[in-house]
């Protein structure tokens, strides 16, 4: 349960402008005329304030509540542009195409391959069969 004690504004006003900022990807400026069009007036500063405090807490809740994924999986590196960077993008889909995991890294090399693949088994257990791609059969020979 994420705790509002002290906030001066309630939950849902909160909740729905972290949601906006963060499903959407807009500036802090444009969620803060998006709450005025609402009603609510509310600083950009406090905008910010909120998507760092309250985002972390929202995804730990989120991956609380994730349905459990099958244990059969396929793992897969590729290099993607985010925010005008070009990072690697390291992920794992299951038997059914549901992703079980993701991470993005600056560097492409066996450790960031390796802290993926312990942070997916962390967060979904150990899993049966994993596909052999290059990634996931560099980290299965090494263990």
């Amino acid at each position: 349960m994420i705790s509002f004690k002290g906030a001066q504004f309630p939950k849902e006003v909160i909740l729905f402008a972290v949601f906006f900022y963060v499903r959407y990807g807009v500036s802090y400026r444009d969620v803060e005329e998006i709450m005025e069009e609402r009603g609510v007036t509310v600083d950009n500063a406090t905008l910010n304030r909120w998507v760092i405090k309250y985002s972390p807490l929202i995804a730990l809740a989120a991956k609380k509540n994730k349905r459990a994924v099958a244990t059969s999986w396929r793992m897969d590196e590729t290099y993607i542009k985010v925010k005008g960077e070009w990072v690697y993008l390291y992920r794992a889909v299951d038997k059914l195409g549901d992703t079980v995991d993701f991470m993005l890294s600056e560097k492409r090399d066996e450790a960031a391959a390796t802290l993926f693949f312990k942070q997916a088994i962390d967060h979904n257990g150990f899993p049966t069969k994993v596909a052999q791609t290059s990634l996931a059969w560099r980290l299965l020979t090494s263990c």
